[in-house]
């Protein structure tokens, strides 16, 4: 048997070994024909093969086990429905309550003030993630979605009681919005395991949650506050999410789990052209898009002179749409490419939003409320997967995400205070709010497309 060169050098699997071959640190150590020997892949060698193979078979299993259907995958989407429904829902509710706190509870205080309540809530389910991403990998789902139970039921009950702004504030924006982040990480996690080819289906059931909780949820508190009054209102609206969420809490399992705790950041990233346009694209788009679900009752009661009733009902059509808008657009996304029909969808968004100024009368209230609330549908549901299809390593999906939605979440921090700073309700004048948030959303469609174009000049193919 032939003797080992001792200079041999081993490329490790880091350094991506080709099997079964070892190669030598220059040419000149290579064995020849003359010298009628063989050049034995080391034990590193084997144990790397041998690993990488294990890896593989996996993976395969895994992808073989996708039920892609059956009672257990589909009860995954109900729990995931009922998790957007009490998260997203709820934040999508806040117009309504802020709406009845600028004429009761907090009257004595500004418009941009009360929405730091709802947009600290919002702020709260987004960013929070950095913290429940990495929980939720290392296996407590139970524990965040009891968890998230408790602090949501418990904060609109605690609510109900608040009768200062520091007290409405501490309930409502802090303790509901930080349940709400425990449930946003488990609501997208565990459904795309269960699915590949139905996938976008799925997911878009799962985050159509959100928009029929913003249908329910001012409805019920606008019929039932003159019958039984506000905190009864608000505390209905916490029996309710404590209901729904139990069902969450017994239907939902985890098909895998990640094979270790995921990092925090992926700072590398940002030096990528597509990932770092498109976060700032999602910090731009968030800043706009939800001016008009907070401030639309308020619009329609005092610009156009509709009935308190029916301005509630602007934001109920407005989120109606808007689950239509998270299911259509994906099952468009998975032909065309995800950045491909977000780019159409976030300008046709600013567009409608900037002629929002031009309406005064009730069928055009009628009609942008459905227009938008369908058109940001997309702007909500897509970003995830274009997170992920800029993501050249799968393990690092979760952390990417993380980091972009850590823009859209400053985005929606501070977007709706801005917006509300430039209304002048007194006056009935909305145009400086309106025009904020269409150049905001139309801003962040501008870095989509610089972002699609860096895309393009690294992929000679279009779809991403």
């Amino acid at each position: 048997m032939a003797e080992r060169n001792p200079d041999h050098t081993v490329i490790t699997l880091n350094d991506q070994p080709t099997q079964g071959v070892a190669w030598s640190s220059s040419s000149s150590d290579r064995a020849t024909p003359d010298e009628k020997s063989e050049v034995l892949p080391s034990d590193t060698e084997i144990s790397a093969s041998q690993t990488k193979e294990a890896e593989a078979a996996a993976v395969a299993n895994i992808n073989n086990a996708i039920p892609n259907g059956g009672l257990q995958a589909w009860l995954q989407v109900l729990g995931a429905f009922f998790l957007f429904f009490n998260s997203w829902g709820i934040i999508n509710t806040f117009g309504a309550f802020e709406s009845y706190y600028q004429s009761t509870t907090l009257k004595g205080y500004s418009s941009g003030t009360i929405s730091w309540i709802g947009t600290v809530q919002g702020f709260l389910l987004v960013a929070g993630g950095i913290v429940t991403g990495p929980l939720y990998d290392r296996g407590y789902l139970r524990h965040l979605l009891i968890g998230g139970n408790f602090l949501v039921s418990f904060g609109m009950m605690m609510t109900s009681l608040g009768k200062n702004y520091w007290e409405i504030f501490l309930a409502q924006a802090l303790c509901v919005g930080i349940g709400a982040a425990c449930l946003f990480v488990p609501s997208v996690a565990i459904v795309a395991t269960y699915f590949s080819t139905k996938r976008a289906v799925a997911i878009g059931i799962s985050a159509a949650g959100g928009s029929v909780g913003g249908v329910i949820y001012p409805i019920v508190f606008r019929r039932l506050t003159p019958e039984i009054g506000a905190p009864w209102a608000t505390r209905i609206i916490g029996f309710i999410a404590f209901a729904t969420l139990c069902i969450s809490t017994v239907v939902m399992k985890p098909r895998i789990l990640p094979s270790g705790p995921r990092a925090l950041l992926d700072l590398p990233a940002f030096k990528e052209a597509p990932f770092t346009f498109f976060s700032i694209g999602l910090f731009c788009c968030f800043m706009g898009i939800y001016i008009p679900f907070f401030d639309i009752p308020i619009f329609g009661a005092v610009k156009i002179g509709t009935s308190v009733d029916f301005s509630f009902y602007l934001l109920s059509i407005m989120n109606a749409a808007s689950a239509l808008g998270r299911i259509i657009p994906n099952l468009i996304a998975d032909r065309l490419g995800y950045l491909n029909v977000l780019i159409p969808f976030s300008v046709a968004s600013a567009i409608v939003a900037l002629a929002w100024i031009r309406i005064d009368n009730d069928p055009g209230t009628i009609v942008f409320s459905a227009l938008f609330g369908f058109l940001s549908g997309a702007i909500v549901s897509l970003p995830p997967t274009v997170a992920a299809s800029l993501s050249p390593d799968l393990k690092k999906v979760g952390t990417r995400m993380g980091m972009c939605f850590c823009f859209a979440a400053l985005g929606l921090l501070i977007g709706n205070p801005i917006g509300d700073v430039l209304l002048n309700i007194p006056e009935k004048k909305f145009y400086g709010a309106q025009a904020f948030s269409g150049s905001m959303i139309l801003g962040g469609a501008g870095f989509y497309i610089i972002a699609r174009l860096f895309r393009r000049r690294e992929y000679e193919h279009w779809k991403a």
